[in-house]
């Protein structure tokens, strides 16, 4: 496990101009129930970046996306967003500032057909996506605008759960396993869509188990154990930190 030393330095902005963060999280707590299963989560992200939570399976990190979008009972710590602070704010109130959660499960409405659950969710800010932007974006849902939840594809689920979240106007996205069950060809599809979201100006924040997938995506990484963050490091010194990713994540 990294020293205090090495997991401080991590939560530190890597912003050359000094600007502050985006997204700052310290001394993040978090229960279900009884549960503590945040135990001081400490990381930032700042505008324009991907950022990509590392671990193993029930390290916390689906959790830790929770807690910032208000959707865990009880947490504790610090949560500003765009320099407020938000940790006693309601998920719907956070939505509103701009920033959206895709789920892992996806939540698309399997008796809804494909339009219907682009138009379902509600523009919270200016600056959605047009329907045409989405179909560009994803060229398979143009397709399939007429098809129920229940008859598409894994992939063209995750494409869907997407998109919904990019008509909002948001522009902080929190992706939960975005890659999760899905084939080769419709994961490189998925890399795609996020850089190029990154280039149009969103920021990212990505939990991944695919260590593989988020290398392609990724500015910066912070490793999540047990509930903490106990690593970090830019994209740039991947390769210098492979021995230790092996340790952390068992790849």
């Amino acid at each position: 496990m990294a020293d205090l030393k090495m997991a401080d330095a991590a939560t530190k902005p890597a912003t050359a101009t000094g600007a502050s963060p985006v997204l700052a999280v310290q001394d993040l707590q978090a229960w279900y129930g009884e549960s503590h299963i945040l135990h001081g989560i400490n990381f930032n992200v700042n505008a324009g970046e991907v950022v990509t939570l590392l671990g193993r399976n029930g390290a916390g990190k689906t959790t830790t996306l929770k807690s910032v979008m208000g959707i865990i009972g009880k947490r504790t710590g610090s949560v500003r967003f765009d320099g407020q602070e938000i940790i006693r704010a309601s998920s719907d109130k956070i939505a509103r500032m701009g920033v959206a959660f895709c789920p892992e499960e996806r939540g698309i409405f399997a008796s809804l057909d494909v339009r219907e659950n682009l138009l379902l969710p509600p523009i919270v800010r200016p600056g959605g996506l047009s329907l045409e932007q989405i179909f560009d974006l994803f060229p398979n849902l143009k397709e399939r605008l007429d098809s129920q939840g229940t008859k598409l594809s894994g992939g063209e689920q995750q494409m869907l759960a997407i998109a919904r979240i990019l008509r909002t106007g948001a522009r902080f996205l929190m992706l939960d396993e975005p890659t999760e069950g899905l084939a080769p060809v419709i994961i490189q599809q998925i890399g795609h869509t996020i850089a190029r979201l990154k280039k149009e100006g969103f920021t990212i924040l990505l939990v991944e188990q695919n260590f593989r997938f988020a290398a392609t995506v990724a500015d910066r990484y912070y490793i999540v154990e047990h509930g903490k963050v106990i690593d970090g490091f830019a994209n740039a010194d991947l390769q210098a930190n492979m021995d230790k990713l092996h340790t952390y994540l068992g790849v």
